[in-house]
């Protein structure tokens, strides 16, 4: 019986193309709210806000800490979605930002996080347009991770669509940019994918990214030491703008050295449409790695899907809604998003029936019995994502429901 609910439910989940890691997971309402800004304030978060501002930014922070932004939608807006000065500690989750200058800007700044978000159209123009950019960031816990970000060429003005100047993490706990979806980039001939060492810095890990036609360039080390390229896909077509997949070139008189770049595959088409997939002129000195990186002739804009925004509201659309019986139409499961537990409550005693949680995989991680009205399920266990739930109530046909876990 187990093997064949996994085998049920895990054929489901590929018919409809469940995966979901990229981007923001929050899939509830929000709160019309005016411009936040704060100067000063700790411990507090702000979530399930609207916001727009056609003369500045949404949520402004000036020496602030411990402050996170969850579950936000920040845009249109005439400058920043979430501007940060001298603050500490700054958590922003699932927020969608769209048609703002910047989403996340933060200068002279420490911890700060930017991870599961969308972003679509970026305005700039330079020197801003970038999903986010660290200006003088320092320390450990700095993430730009698991974003997803798409500028449509026309309807955006693009820079860097991250951007690293002068920061610096350290030896034990680098600047962590992983795991991010980048596609689109340009007009501009200088912007591009991630820009790393601009001007400066240090102790970096830029690991597992996708970028699609990200600009004039892929990824970059522009000077600095300490900095790894490590595992990452990029295709670029040509166009009017590309010049070079990877590159590292000292284009500051700081330090540049001890730097890898190792394990890349690049497809990228230079505007006078030859290949040019990476550029090493050496004045960073030996950079380790090197001879790993290749090409592949079939990398193509099919490395990301067609839709990388708002691919969890599509999953909460896509998934079918079970029949319901009378014994289980009444079925409420709360909190959602969850954290350290789960409420499934029935309107009747079902000593007989189940429930099981399962990962987008198809994959059950959590079965028990439902033993009575109101089962409380453990999520302590989950780590922060998309769930099902499937509850079976004695011989009847099972209800299926989406859940978010959400952990800071």
């Amino acid at each position: 019986m187990k093997n064949r609910i996994l085998l049920t439910v895990a054929f489901l989940f590929t018919l409809l193309s469940l995966s979901y890691s990229q981007g923001s997971t929050y899939t509830g309402s929000y709160s019309n709210s005016s411009p936040i800004i704060w100067n000063g304030i700790s411990n507090q978060t702000i979530e399930q806000k609207a916001i727009t501002n056609s003369s500045g930014h949404c949520i402004s922070l000036s020496n602030c800490s411990n402050i996170t932004i969850r579950n936000c939608k920040l845009g249109p807006a005439l400058n920043e979605g979430v501007f940060l000065y001298k603050c500490t500690n700054i958590t922003v989750i699932n927020c969608t930002f769209e048609t703002i200058e910047t989403g996340l800007y933060a200068n002279q700044s420490s911890g700060i996080k930017f991870n599961y978000n969308d972003v679509k159209n970026v305005q700039g123009p330079y020197p801003k347009g970038q999903m986010v950019q660290f200006d003088v960031v320092n320390g450990g816990g700095n993430s730009i991770s698991y974003n997803a970000v798409e500028n449509i060429l026309g309807q955006s003005v693009a820079e860097d669509a991250i951007s690293l100047y002068k920061s610096n993490g350290i030896p034990t706990d680098r600047i962590q940019i992983v795991g991010n979806w980048i596609r689109g980039g340009g007009p501009s001939n200088s912007g591009g994918g991630i820009m790393t060492g601009d001007a400066g810095g240090s102790y970096v890990n830029v690991v597992n990214n996708i970028l699609v036609n990200p600009g004039q360039y892929g990824i970059a080390i522009a000077s600095g030491h300490h900095i790894s390229i490590k595992n990452n896909k990029v295709y670029g077509k040509r166009q009017s703008f590309t010049n070079v997949g990877i590159y590292v070139f000292k284009q500051y008189p700081t330090e540049c050295s001890t730097d890898s770049v190792f394990n890349n595959v690049v497809n990228f088409i230079h505007n006078t449409g030859s290949l040019n997939n990476y550029y090493n002129d050496n004045s960073c000195g030996d950079v380790t790695g090197w001879n790993t990186n290749t090409y592949d002739v079939n990398l193509n804009e099919n490395i990301l899907p067609v839709k990388i925004l708002a691919r969890a509201k599509s999953i909460t659309t896509d998934i079918p809604q079970t029949p319901t019986t009378p014994n289980v139409e009444k079925l409420k499961i709360y909190p959602n998003p969850a954290t350290d537990k789960l409420n499934i409550v029935t309107n009747a005693l079902q000593n007989e029936g189940t429930i099981d949680v399962f990962n987008l995989n198809g994959q059950k991680l959590l079965g028990l019995k439902l033993n009575s009205s109101n089962t409380e399920v453990d999520t302590t266990s989950l780590i922060k994502g998309i769930y099902i739930v499937k509850v079976t109530n004695n011989n009847e046909q099972p209800v299926i429901r989406k859940i978010t876990v959400d952990k800071d």
